[in-house]
């Protein structure tokens, strides 16, 4: 007769092998009693890489980082009650992003729910809408064998866009012999038992084809947010705009602002000048919306008559000001192949002419404010220039991706990532972990602010264990910055603004580091920087605070922006307003 704990332990084991099987790589567990059974399986399952991370809430985000890099769901595992709970944040931001991730938590049985047993809380349903799908399958016996593997590798396809919730009842004992129980066979030579095929993205309707085709050669914009790159990469969205001969308008995490005739890497700051009176026929706009404030408002306010088509191959409905006259699920690929037949390609005209001559003056303008040996070279804006060029960037959701937005260069095969689907500043340094470890190999540089590291610095505990290579750059301004370009901090008293929005934290970010742990540096100029940067691809994780001052970034903005404006021969809209918290 099977024992209960031998059946318990067969069915991890068999959902391990089922992962693996699907082509899950990672795990991040948190440690705890009643996942005892799936924690010993997952320890003897060699194609499965296990992380042990202590908080449940770190824990969620590194494996949110995980999926965020390599595109597929890592597990993330907890024991029951509160410890379950901890992983709302990350489930949150996996959602609104469409990032892969399972979520494993582990219950009380039955006969324990509702009865005041200790670490139990209702768990079935837990996340609510944020997950793509759920299961509670109870407890494991041997009559569900059927459903076992099934089950694992479902787990895998429905997460492909998102996070889901497996909820794993296990009854004591805990520990139990897995060869005790025969297995449900598997599928022969190591396949899943469900083969999901790629969904090919749906074609272009024609009535928007027409649209685009009429506009070839026009007053046209393509504005790439992230997504834009899906099917073809960059050089499918700039193969579209040479067809169509329109600017491009790149946000970093695009994956389209590398340098190209047709980029437009500057938007933000051309349209705090007059060059906002410039007006499109037609604006194409690929993937998510930019951080920039400035830009989505220009774009709202552009007259009903100019079309704006959003296309996105997950089908998001990303449109906040509710500007989009069509929506539309293919890719800069699908569009240029159904145009190729319809239109023409575009040759130069002068409104791409204007722009491309705009870009050329502000990037020069800035490159100029921001280079090593001026005043500005350890600002805050020129910080975010030089980690883009560092590798693999991870950013903030504040006031560092929008840096980076604002100020970052055209850099060829530049990777930048962000949690930008809450758009909140939860598990930053958990999540820059997690896309770490998802290539041990590739130097990671993560950006923050001084109130996101101390948010999450429990995230640098055992850092020295995990295989990575990160080198984090805390920018250190006393408090929250972003909260400096609104109105609250010009309309009220110092003493009220500082206490509720300024919220300096007083504390010496090294030594807080240094007590993980992890090694720390102050960085006091351009050329520590420039050094700390360079050699982002040692081993282990590290940090550098670059000290700054919140009233003095914002006059480094405003500088900025008047500099680029008076190079255009235009005037200028202040900074102050510009940057925004959700």
């Amino acid at each position: 007769m099977n024992r209960p704990a031998d059946v318990q332990a067969a069915f991890c084991a068999v959902l391990c092998d089922e992962w693996a099987r699907a082509g899950v790589t990672h795990a991040v567990v948190a440690p705890g009693s009643r996942s005892t059974p799936l924690l010993i399986a997952l320890d003897a399952e060699d194609r499965i890489q296990v992380t042990v991370v202590l908080d449940e809430r770190s824990a969620g985000f590194t494996a949110l980082g995980l999926g965020l890099a390599s595109g597929r769901p890592a597990l993330v595992v907890t024991t029951s009650g509160t410890a379950s709970v901890e992983l709302h944040p990350a489930v949150v931001e996996a959602h609104y992003a469409h990032v892969p991730l399972i979520a494993v938590t582990t219950d009380r049985p039955p006969e324990l729910q509702e009865v005041g047993a200790p670490q139990t809380v209702d768990q079935v349903g837990l996340f609510g809408k944020a997950v793509r799908w759920s299961a509670h399958p109870g407890v494991a016996s041997v009559e569900s064998q059927s459903m076992w593997r099934s089950l694992a590798t479902r787990a895998v396809a429905e997460a492909a866009r998102g996070p889901v919730h497996l909820n794993l009842a296990f009854r004591e004992p805990l520990i139990g012999d897995p060869a005790a129980v025969a297995w449900p066979p598997a599928r022969p030579e190591g396949a899943p038992w469900h083969a999901l095929g790629n969904v090919a993205a749906a074609g272009p309707d024609p009535e928007l084809v027409a649209l685009l085709a009429a506009h070839t050669g026009g007053r046209g914009l393509i504005v790439a947010g992230q997504g834009a790159d899906v099917d073809g990469g960059a050089p499918a969205v700039f193969a579209l705009a040479a067809h169509v001969g329109w600017p491009v308008l790149a946000d970093p995490r695009s994956g389209c602002r590398a340098p190209h005739e047709l980029l437009v890497s500057t938007a933000d700051l051309l349209l705090r000048s007059d060059f906002a009176d410039q007006q499109p026929d037609v604006v194409l706009r690929l993937g998510t919306p930019w951080a920039s404030k400035v830009l989505n408002q220009w774009l709202a306010a552009l007259p009903a008559g100019v079309p704006q088509v959003f296309v996105d191959p997950l089908g998001r409905w990303a449109d906040p000001e509710r500007s989009a006259r069509y929506l539309s699920s293919t890719t800069a690929r699908g569009l240029l192949q159904a145009l190729t037949g319809s239109a023409r390609p575009a040759t130069n005209t002068g409104w791409t002419q204007g722009w491309q001559q705009a870009e050329a003056t502000a990037r020069a303008t800035v490159e100029q404010l921001l280079a090593a040996g001026g005043d500005l070279e350890l600002s805050e804006p020129a910080v975010a220039a030089a980690c883009l060029r560092a590798g693999v960037l991870f950013t903030s959701s504040s006031m560092p991706v929008r840096d980076v937005e604002w100020f970052g260069p055209p850099v060829a095969g530049a990777r930048v990532l962000c949690n930008r689907g809450a758009n909140g500043i939860d598990g930053v340094i958990s999540t820059a972990i997690g896309v770490a470890q998802a290539d041990p190999d590739v130097p990671v540089v993560g950006l923050l602010g001084d109130l996101a590291f101390l948010y999450d610095a429990g995230a640098l505990l055992w850092a020295a264990r995990r295989d990575v290579r990160l080198s984090l750059v805390v920018i250190d301004n006393g408090g929250g910055g972003i909260f400096s370009f609104l109105p609250q901090a010009a309309a009220l008293p110092e003493s009220r603004f500082e206490r509720y929005w300024g919220t300096p934290h007083g504390l010496d970010l090294t030594r807080v580091a240094a007590s993980y742990g992890v090694a720390a540096t102050r960085i006091d100029d351009r050329t520590d920087l420039d050094r700390f940067l360079a050699g982002a691809g040692g081993p282990g994780i590290r940090v550098a605070v670059v000290p700054s001052d919140r009233a003095g970034n914002v006059a480094a903005h405003d500088r900025i922006n008047s500099a680029v404006a008076e190079a255009l021969g235009r005037g200028h809209t202040s900074s102050h307003g510009g940057a925004r918290t959700d």
